[in-house]
């Protein structure tokens, strides 16, 4: 039976050998779909694990900071640090946006911290750490930038004195880390323009302006181009406390939500990437359907062509068994051939896209599986078409 099967392959070799190098490249965008999806769900547990927090206090009502907007007083995380359990809290800010570098945009997330609090990066593998207060960054790799470049990041220039690897937002973009003061200036103060228009405003309102109160305008226009606000107060538990029991206290008593490491795991993955994951899943059914369709076509095809020499085996005697097993092997056999073309491709080619893309060994196990159920169902139909052959056929013309 095997004996069979190769020297078919051998008489049609080139259209065997075609057919699994188109079904490969299905395979491996396949397999690159899957590392996509992986790749999004590493950049999410990245995310998290960077920052050094085990709670993460946002605005009350809200999946802030990185699935929705959230604001907070910049003078919160006093009331947190003296909760219980409570070791460490530190202000962020985080903004997603297009950077000035050399002439042409970067998509990346500023993040705005405290030097010595969480929410500054882990580790560097060049440079040094932010030593000055302001208009000084430190870049992730994948951002392109380098040691002494400069970014433009809204009124301001800042130069790259630190680079580190593998510090992304949920989404992939590479982040850029700058002086908690600078970020805050960044994210929330109007431009020039906007600033006028609001002082003239409020210099009309009667009610801000008013006759024989002086320096009333002046404390309200002071008061609005102030910024104390950040986005998230990240918190680092002391040793020997439940993660749920701090959180709980600060719900309670601060009336602002704090959600724990595997609760922002969730809002991260199951909400934010969530229709991702859905799509990414529909690519793959659609693509496992057409991966089918290529093999059974191929493979009925190629049984279609040997019609007389299948009933000469019917002939001389040969068991619609030995038949069907020669059929199934050659279905096997192309999806054997695609599969390994289709990971070759899908390695050479993942670190290419601009997003990361994580090939795991579990998802091409299940891959190559997929793949040889696939096929033995695709031959099928060729089979029934082989098995009909009547034995006569070899006489008869």
């Amino acid at each position: 039976m095997i004996s069979l099967a190769g020297r078919d392959i051998l008489h049609s070799w080139g259209k065997y050998v075609f057919t699994g190098v188109g079904l490969g490249l299905l395979i491996g965008v396949t397999l690159s779909m899957a590392g996509i999806y992986r790749g999004m769900v590493d950049d999410a547990k990245a995310l998290l694990g960077n920052s050094g927090a085990d709670l993460w206090v946002v605005q009350r009502d809200t999946l802030g900071p990185y699935a929705e907007p959230s604001t907070l007083h910049d003078d919160a995380w006093r009331g947190i640090l003296g909760m219980p359990g409570v070791a460490e809290a530190g202000n962020v800010t985080y903004l997603t946006m297009q950077a000035l570098h050399g002439g042409h945009d970067v998509r990346v997330m500023v993040v705005g911290f405290e030097p010595g609090h969480p929410g500054e990066p882990v580790s560097l593998i060049a440079g040094r750490p932010l030593t000055r207060s302001h208009y000084e960054a430190i870049a992730d790799i994948n951002s392109g930038f380098e040691l002494g470049d400069r970014i433009r990041i809204r009124r301001h220039e800042y130069a790259v004195v630190g680079l580190t690897r593998r510090m992304v937002s949920s989404s992939g973009d590479p982040m850029v880390f700058i002086p908690l003061k600078d970020a805050q200036e960044a994210q929330f103060l109007k431009d020039n323009d906007a600033v006028l228009n609001d002082r003239a405003r409020t210099a009309a309102n009667p009610g801000l302006n008013r006759p024989g109160i002086p320096g009333l305008l002046e404390a309200i226009t002071e008061s609005q181009s102030a910024n104390h606000n950040v986005n998230a107060v990240l918190v680092r538990i002391a040793p020997g406390w439940d993660d749920e029991e701090v959180a709980s206290g600060i719900r309670r008593w601060k009336r602002l939500q704090a959600y724990t490491r595997s609760q922002m795991e969730d809002i991260l993955i199951a909400k934010l990437i969530a229709t991702s994951a859905r799509q990414i899943g529909m690519f793959l059914v659609i693509l496992a359907i057409v991966s089918a369709a290529i093999v059974s076509f191929i493979i009925y095809t190629m049984t279609l062509g040997k019609i007389r020499e299948i009933a000469v085996l019917k002939l001389i005697g040969t068991r619609d068994r030995t038949i069907a097993g020669m059929i199934l092997q050659e279905s096997l056999g192309l999806g054997l051939v695609g599969f390994v073309i289709g990971k070759i491709a899908a390695t050479l080619w993942a670190p290419h896209f601009p997003k990361y893309v994580l090939l795991e060994t579990g998802d091409t196990l299940r891959g190559f599986v997929a793949v040889m159920v696939i096929c033995a169902l695709a031959s099928i139909i060729a089979i029934r078409a082989a098995l009909r052959v009547d034995p006569a056929t070899a006489i008869g013309g």
